[in-house]
């Protein structure tokens, strides 16, 4: 099936497969030498030894040979022409009605099974393949024999086609290929000295076979191509040791700080002292499990010229990995299809060989105004792709090209470039007019539902209810540029949707577009972005096969997280959106420890530690064989007892059968997907058809496809949050895998973030209930993951402080109000402190503030940047934090879910006039009244100290502190409430005021933490009074 033949709609439950031809026909493409099937379409292929395939002796009808299968196993067996009884072809499995033939048959020996073994396994095999096939009916592979799975078997590697017709028809079975290339027993046995040409292959990618010096003039390349492809870069010593001696300092103070609290307590403020000092060790607690994992921060470098030394050589086929790109959306109203459309296009521009890259776009929302902008970008990026390549354009998203404010002209020495700019720019202005018109056509929803131009209703109408879709824009011949070069294959994905069924939200639509890519491509990475990051640096896959294709530390690397950047954040980043302390500073420790946490966007994942398997293991040293007699040493010798290695062989065998078992409880019922995840090094089996391949595609994204299976347990995107993100990296790590992070001086990615205020408590409100989900499930790393000890004991600590850190929003909120409560009542928490005391809280806050100058030394992140998260960490945690604590009660407790929003990622065209936008949001509500308390306590304070003389300032000062300490950190909330105009919502100010003012008055009223005396103070006024 050629791309832009049409859309493919179906439902593998419903047993419905549909082609709908949705748009004008397609424009003329490179003739293509070859016949094609008359049945389906598709190319007839060649046979084992490079002839024509005839399917039919007789007449010679056309007919391809998965056509030719399929109607001998499950139609009438004769030619649809002459009605002549198709004959067995060298390479077809026998079905009834077969002549007996005394040749031998090349799948049933081209393994060398013994009988005796085929009799062992006959009804284990049976089991399997029967379970395997895709119609899963009972005539299906009835009569077939098939060879038992073989790791490491021969694939092709995805290219920049749809396969075809193959040397052996597509069987429905776990390996429909033959296993007769390099690694077979049949090619060992035929190639004398097979096995040494393969050693010195190995020996040759590992940099240590070569020609000699003297016969190589370019023995100084070949040198540099045996060298690492990255390295790690330490923090210099005389930053990172004062800033280590510190934290050890710093707990120590702490340690003595909370003795001396407990020690002594506040008499007449009990209740006031006890909150404090339960506050004070949370937060101790909190500060453990968020610095501990910074004590082994690391930079690193990679060496692109190296990359490209070992794997682009030149004459030679490249040979870097295949890479599958998933970008994911859902509602195009809050995703404008402008944005998402940039990101694709920055991806088909990629500096990377255009048969080596895949994008799938994830339409959740199954829009028609999401297929029609993908229609859009693909016919642009004709134009786009080959301008960004000749002119190695930076960034490669056309909206932020064309944007930026730079001098586009340095570096550019082309005539031609200039006049080719403004062109390029003028057809990017139609190609948005063209974007904005489908936008505002969908802004009315038809009574009837859209309609398709061939007149076809949109299978997608019921957003709850619709067909699986799948439509492959470029690619698979049709992928060509103006110039005549191939593009990159772009595919749109759409999963399946019914009511009744779990569809597990962002998480099953990721581990859908893992299927569907495993069945189509195969890659052996994928990289994942948000619909609205896009690559700022083409060269940033290059950036993590560095990590990922490197021989020595490759294999074990489960992910390359890069860190995230935004455009469109005011200068001062009023909200924190930038989050660089986080991305510059935890993430950098992390990667000293077991590896980053994951993030959601801007991953580079290795396909096979997505699907549950456990990293290499490095080989163990051999253990000493004593004689027995002496217990101290070695191993005891083997008994007479035990079973011999022929007897032992056949259990190995019998339990390599039983894993092969579990594939479909493990994998799903596709054979073909089943048999990709057995490709470590990628690739499509090379007998699959293009018609056949998008059949099973569609298949893998029907509705109960993930039934009875280990999809969101053990594989894939982990279900069971909505932060899924954290839990896939989790698991991965508990299994010894380890991550990398990628820190390119150019940014790998670039997205948008919301720079509202409620938009911003919102999102974070929705990463804290992620947390806390997590924290209430079985995966919480408080006690998941110790069975084995893969998972560090620092990194542990970094996972549960991603799980805890809500829960520190109720300690938080505590210790803002207590300022204005001692302003408030005349108490204090703290009881009147000696000269000794006193250096305890000076040793404290200089501890305190010497850690964060030390951090930011090391680190390179700025102090405004450094300090806005601190605000923002009060602000969010006293707000959404709180929130999110609350709605997790409540969906543990009573079962009360919450809906997951999508972030708006729309942009106001006012320079940062979303920022001053106000939003109406119950989130306000806390940080307002917290506000309002501690400004009316400081005014009441201040005015009993005047009320009072000049000997109540002094207590007055270490109040006035802490309510100032308060008020300075939500200074960004209360500027983002008053606006621009400085105006507020009336709602928002009568609730505040209403709340804090009686609370005021209950509590000086009420006055709880202050001891009552009954009766007359005696010892003031006498006992005659």
């Amino acid at each position: 099936m050629e791309a832009s033949a049409g859309l493919v709609a179906g439902s593998h439950n419903r047993n419905e497969l549909v082609v709908i031809h949705n748009h004008e026909e397609p424009k003329p493409l490179k003739n293509l030498d070859g016949q094609f099937c008359e049945i389906c379409g598709d190319q007839i292929g060649l046979t084992v030894e490079g002839d024509l395939f005839v399917a039919c002796n007789e007449c010679g009808f056309p007919a391809c040979r998965p056509c030719y299968e399929y109607e001998r196993r499950e139609g009438t067996q004769n030619c649809p022409q002459c009605k002549t009884r198709y004959k067995r072809l060298r390479g077809s499995p026998r079905v009834e009605g077969d002549e007996d033939e005394e040749d031998i048959d090349d799948i049933e020996y081209e393994f060398n099974i013994d009988d005796e073994h085929k009799k062992q396994n006959h009804s284990a095999e049976a089991m399997l393949y029967g379970k395997m096939s895709y119609g899963r009916g009972p005539d299906d592979d009835e009569n077939g024999r098939f060879p038992p799975v073989i790791a490491g078997g021969h694939s092709r590697h995805v290219s920049g086609e749809f396969p075809v017709g193959g040397e052996h028809g597509l069987h429905k079975r776990v390996h429909p290929y033959p296993s007769s290339e390099a690694g077979s027993e049949r090619w060992d046995d035929k190639k004398e000295g097979g096995w040494r040409e393969r050693l010195d292959d190995w020996k040759l990618q590992q940099g240590n076979l070569g020609p000699e010096p003297d016969d190589d003039p370019d023995m100084g390349l070949v040198d540099e191509a045996r060298q690492p492809l990255s390295r790690k870069v330490p923090i210099a010593s005389s930053k990172i040791n004062p800033y280590r001696m510190v934290i050890v300092a710093r707990l120590v103070i702490l340690a003595v700080f909370l003795r001396y609290r407990l020690l002594n307590p506040v008499h007449d403020a009990l209740g006031l002292w006890l909150t404090s000092v339960i506050c004070e060790i949370w937060f101790a607690v909190s500060w453990i499990l968020d610095q501990f994992p910074k004590w082994f921060p690391i930079d690193r470098e990679t060496y692109l010229d190296r990359l490209s030394l070992r794997y682009e050589r030149e004459g030679e086929p490249n040979m870097l990995s295949p890479v599958d790109v998933f970008v994911s959306t859902v509602d195009p109203m809050k995703e404008p299809p402008l944005v998402t459309s940039n990101t694709v296009l920055s991806i088909l521009a990629m500096d990377y060989p255009v048969e080596k890259i895949s994008c799938y776009v994830s339409d959740d929302g199954a829009s028609m105004l999401s297929f029609d902008s993908l229609a859009e970008t693909a016919e642009f990026a004709r134009k786009w792709v080959p301008f960004c390549k000749k002119f190695s354009i930076e960034p490669r998203a056309p909206e932020m090209y064309f944007t930026l404010k730079i001098d586009y002209l340095k570096d550019k020495v082309q005539p031609t470039f200039v006049k080719e700019r403004r062109a390029m720019k003028r057809e990017y202005e139609e190609f948005k007019v063209r974007i904005n018109a489908l936008v505002a056509k969908a802004s009315k929803v038809p009574l009837e539902g859209w309609i398709m131009p061939d007149g076809t209703p949109w299978p997608g109408n019921n957003t709850k209810d619709h067909p699986g879709m799948i439509q492959v824009f470029l690619g698979s011949n049709g992928g060509f540029d103006v110039e005549g070069n191939e593009l990159p294959r772009l595919v749109y994905v759409s999963r399946e949707k019914r009511p009744g069924f779990q569809h597990h939200k962002k998480a099953g639509a990721m581990n859908a577009l893992v299927r569907v890519a495993g069945v189509l491509t195969n890659a052996p990475f994928m990289l994942n972005l948000d619909c609205d990051h896009y690559v700022n640096n083409s060269k940033a896959v290059r950036e993590a096969m560095c990590f990922l294709m490197d021989p020595q530390i490759g294999k074990k690397i489960c992910y390359v997280q890069f860190p995230q950047r935004f455009d469109g954040i005011d200068r001062h980043d009023r909200y924190a959106n930038r989050n660089t302390v986080f991305f510059d500073i935890n993430m950098k420790g992390l990667d000293g420890i077991q590896g980053p946490v994951y993030v959601g966007t801007g991953c580079v994942f290795k396909r096979h530690a997505l699907y549950g398997y456990e990293p290499p293991k490095g080989p163990k040293r051999p253990k000493m064989i004593s004689c027995g007699c002496c217990p101290c040493f070695g191993r005891r010798r083997k008994s007479k007892h035990e079973p011999n290695g022929d007897i032992a062989g056949a259990e190995g065998d019998k339990e390599h059968l039983m894993s092969e078992m579990n594939f479909e409880k493990k994998f799903g019922q596709s054979s073909i997907f089943v048999t990709s995840t057995l490709m470590e090094d990628g690739g499509v089996p090379p007998s699959s058809s293009p018609a056949v391949l998008l059949k099973e595609a569609i298949h893998v994204i029907s509705c109960g496809y993930e039934d009875k299976t280990e999809w969101g347990t053990e594989l894939g995107w982990i279900y069971g949050s909505i932060t899924e993100d954290i839990l896939t990296g989790f698991k991965m790590h508990c299994r010894g895998w380890r991550s990398i992070y990628c820190m390119p001086k150019r940014a790998a990615f670039k997205g948008s973030a919301p720079i509202n205020l409620s938009d911003r408590l919102n999102q974070v409100l929705r990463w804290a209930l992620g947390s806390v989900e997590i924290f209430f499930s079985r995966h919480s790393p408080l006690w998941y993951g110790y069975k084995g000890g893969k998972l560090k004991w620092l990194e542990r600590f970094a996972y549960a402080n991603t799980t805890i850190y809500p829960f520190t929003s109720i300690p938080l909120l505590a210790y803002c109000i207590l300022p204005a409560i001692c302003l408030l009542t005349d108490k204090f928490i703290m009881p009147p402190i000696s000269t000794f005391a006193s250096l305890f809280f000076i040793a404290l806050f200089g501890s305190i503030i010497a850690t964060g100058i030390l951090e930011l030394r090391w680190s390179g992140v700025s102090i405004e940047e450094w300090w806005r998260n601190e605000q923002f960490w009060v602000i969010g945690g006293i707000s959404a934090h709180l929130f999110a604590v609350v709605q997790g009660l409540l969906k543990i407790l009573a079962g009360i879910d919450t809906n997951f929003t999508v972030t708006s990622k729309a942009t106001d065209d006012d320079d940062f006039g979303e920022l001053y936008a106000f939003k109406w949001t119950t989130l306000l509500i806390p940080p307002t009244t917290v506000l309002i308390i501690n400004i009316v306590g400081v005014v009441a304070g201040i005015s009993d100290a005047i009320n009072n003389g000049y000997q109540s300032w002094g207590p007055l000062f270490g109040k006035l502190f802490f309510s100032f300490w308060v008020i300075v950190h939500l200074y960004p909330f209360l500027k983002g409430l008053m606006g621009r105009q400085n105006r507020t919502p009336t709602i928002v100010v009568i609730w505040s005021i209403l709340l804090a003012s009686i609370f005021s008055l209950l509590w000086v009223r009420i006055d709880p933490f202050v001891l009552k005396t009954k009766g007359p103070d005696t010892s003031m006024c006498g006992i005659n009074c």
